[in-house]
C-alpha cells in the first residue's frame, strides 16, 4: 500500500504542488543558474530553484549533505508526515530505506577536485568521501529517522527509483519489513554531468533560447532529453500494517517487473522488445492483463530511440487495448530526473489513479510516423483510471515497471 508520498520537482515542493503543476501542464525547464552553461552545447535543465535545505534538515547536518542528499532527506521528511506516520510508537526494526541515485554526489565531486587542484590534496573536505557516494542518501535517511530495518541503495541509471520502490515492495512481500521508505533522487545539473551528456549527444542542443518547449517526448520534432533533478519517494506498508492503525491509503502497488535488454551501454534495444518484456512481467507479477490498465505513465525521455521504443513496447504488450490505453511523459515538464526519475513518476501515476486525471504531455505538436497512441497531449484529462502502470528504462539496459492500482477497501 502506498500511504505517504514526498516529491522535490522543477514544477513544485510536495505532492500536491507537484500535482497541481502536472495538471495545470506547468513548464519547469529554464536556462541554468546553478553554473554558467555558456561553454556547453545544453544550456538548459530543469532546476528546483526553491528548495532551502534548512526547512527540512538541521543547518549543521545539511552542510555535510550533498544536493541529492539532501533532496532525499526531505521526501523523506514529507512522506512520513503525510502518511501520518508516528515512528516512536513504531518498531523501527521493521522500518527501512530504499533510497537510490543514479549519479550522487557529483556537485561534491566537481567542488573537491576543483579545490584538490587549485589548492593541494590537504585542502580536501574530511565530508567528501560521505558526501559523494550514492548510497548515503539512503544512510542518511535511515540515520534521519533512525530506522533499523532492510537499508539499500539501487543504482540503475534511469531506472533507479522505479527499482528502489519495487524491491522495497518485494522486502514486505517477503515479510521482512512492515514500512519501507523508497524511491530515487538526483542532483546532476553539474558541468562535468551536462558536458558528458553533451558529449553523447543525448540532450537537447537546440533549444537554449526556448526552453519552455525543449522537451517534447513523442512529437516528431523531438531532440534529446533535458535534465532536471529533484527526489520522489514513498512509503509503503502492508495492508495489515496501514489497516491496523488507519493509514489513508493513496493507491496499492500490485506488480513489479525488471529486467535487462543486454544490448548496448546507452541505446535501447530495438523495437522496445524487452521493454515489453518488463512490463509483461509487472503485470503477470500483479496478475492483471493488459486492458485492465487505463493509464502508462511514459519513460517518455523525448529522445528519437526511446520514444519509438517504448511506442513499439506498449502496442506489442497492449495489442488492440493500446487503441484506448492513455499515455503520457511528465518529462515535458519536470525535464529528466535520472534516477529519482522513477520515484517522481510513480507519485504522479499514484496520484492519476487515486484522482481519476491524467497529467499531459506538453509541447506535443506533430505526430510522428508509427507514434499514434493517445500521448494525452498537451491538457490534462478525466478518465477513469482502474490501474496504471509506470515505466523507467536505464543506461545499461536496465529496465523496471511498476503496476498501481486503485485501492478498494
Amino acid at each position: 500500500m502506498i500511504t505517504g508520498m514526498g516529491a522535490i520537482t522543477p514544477i513544485g515542493i510536495g505532492a500536491e504542488n507537484f500535482w497541481k503543476a502536472l495538471l495545470e501542464g506547468k513548464n519547469g525547464i529554464e536556462r541554468i543558474t546553478r553554473f554558467d552553461p555558456a561553454e556547453v552545447s545544453s544550456q538548459i535543465a530543469g532546476e528546483v530553484t526553491d528548495f532551502v535545505p534548512e526547512d527540512y534538515i538541521d543547518k549543521k547536518e545539511s552542510k555535510r549533505m550533498d544536493r541529492y542528499t539532501q533532496f532525499a532527506v526531505a521526501a523523506a521528511k514529507m512522506a512520513i508526515e503525510d502518511a501520518k506516520l508516528d515512528l516512536e510508537k513504531e518498531d523501527l526494526n521493521r522500518i527501512g530505506a530504499y533510497v537510490g541515485s543514479g549519479i550522487g554526489g557529483i556537485e561534491t565531486m566537481h567542488s573537491q577536485y576543483e579545490k584538490m587542484f587549485a589548492k593541494g590534496p590537504g585542502r580536501i573536505s574530511p565530508f567528501f568521501i560521505p558526501m559523494m557516494i550514492p548510497n548515503m542518501a539512503a544512510g542518511h535517511v535511515a540515520i534521519t529517522f533512525h530506522l533499523h530495518g532492510p537499508s539499500s541503495c539501487v543504482v540503475t541509471a534511469c531506472a533507479t527509483g522505479a527499482n528502489c520502490i519495487g524491491d522495497a515492495f518485494r522486502v514486505i512481500q517477503r515479510g521482512e519489513a512492515d514500512v519501507m521508505v523508497a524511491g530515487g533522487t538526483e542532483a546532476s545539473v553539474s558541468p562535468a554531468a551536462v558536458a558528458g551528456f553533451c558529449a553523447m549527444k543525448a540532450l537537447c542542443m537546440d533549444h537554449n533560447d526556448d526552453p519552455a518547449h525543449a522537451s517534447r517526448p513523442f512529437d516528431k520534432n523531438r531532440s534529446g532529453f533535458v535534465m532536471g533533478e529533484g527526489a520522489g519517494l514513498v512509503v509503503l506498508e502492508s495492508l495489515e500494517h496501514a489497516k491496523a492503525r488507519g493509514a489513508k491509503i493513496y493507491a496499492e502497488l500490485v506488480g513489479y517487473g525488471m529486467n535487462n535488454d543486454a544490448y548496448h551501454i546507452t541505446s535501447p534495444a530495438p523495437h522496445g522488445e524487452y521493454q515489453s518484456k518488463c512490463i509483461q512481467l509487472a503485470l503477470d507479477d500483479a496478475g492483471m492483463k493488459a486492458e485492465e490498465v487505463d493509464y502508462v505513465n511514459a519513460h517518455g525521455t523525448s529522445t528519437h530511440m526511446n520514444d519509438a521504443g517504448e511506442t513499439e513496447a506498449i502496442k506489442t504488450v497492449f495489442g488492440e487495448a493500446a487503441k484506448t490505453v492513455s499515455v503520457s511523459s511528465t518529462k515535458s515538464m519536470t525535464g529528466h530526473m535520472l534516477g529519482a526519475a522513477g520515484g517522481v513518476e510513480c507519485i504522479a501515476t499514484v496520484l492519476a489513479v487515486q484522482n481519476d486525471m491524467l497529467p499531459p504531455t506538453i509541447n506535443y505538436e506533430t505526430q510522428d510516423e508509427g507514434m499514434d497512441l493517445d500521448y494525452v497531449p498537451n491538457k490534462a484529462k478525466a478518465k477513469k483510471v482502474r490501474a496504471a502502470i509506470s515505466n523507467s528504462f536505464g543506461f545499461g539496459g536496465h529496465n523496471a515497471c511498476l503496476v498501481i492500482k486503485k485501492y478498494e477497501d
